[in-house]
């Protein structure tokens, strides 16, 4: 399997994510080929590259309905992403990172799924890193 972070270093697979991501949380259940070719403005044969490169990683999840493919984001990958990324952020803010307040609709479900993934990876990251730290002291 490729490194996660080698799939996810492509500035134009970024875009993917975040495009089908995006649409995740607009309630649609795929985002066909075709739409992502014209919301990025990138060719066909480009983004169908990427998309093999992402369904190898598991990144993305496709559903065949014909001929049409519809592809949706799948979070789970990118907990080894987060669990490697947490401390860092913990590091740079510890407790005095910033609230923010965002009084915003209820997410729809896959986005609600990937905001609970990332809120337990993120929990389990910052017990890990304290745990580690108060044994340092000790």
């Amino acid at each position: 399997m490729t490194d996660i972070f080698d799939v996810i270093a492509d500035g134009t697979r970024r875009d993917i994510l975040q495009l089908l991501l995006r649409r995740a949380a607009d309630g649609d259940a795929g985002t066909s080929v075709s739409q992502i070719v014209s919301e990025l403005g990138i060719s066909q044969p480009t983004v169908s590259k990427h998309l093999k490169v992402l369904r190898e990683s598991e990144l993305v999840s496709v559903r065949e309905d014909g001929q049409r493919r519809f592809y949706s984001i799948e979070v789970e990958p990118l907990e080894v992403v987060d669990d490697w990324l947490v401390p860092f952020l913990v590091d740079a803010f510890g407790d005095g990172a910033p609230d923010i307040d965002l009084s915003l609709a209820p997410l729809p479900d896959g986005a609600a799924h990937a905001a609970e993934v990332f809120g337990r990876a993120a929990a389990s990251a910052k017990h890990v890193v304290a745990t580690a730290i108060k044994r340092l002291g000790n």
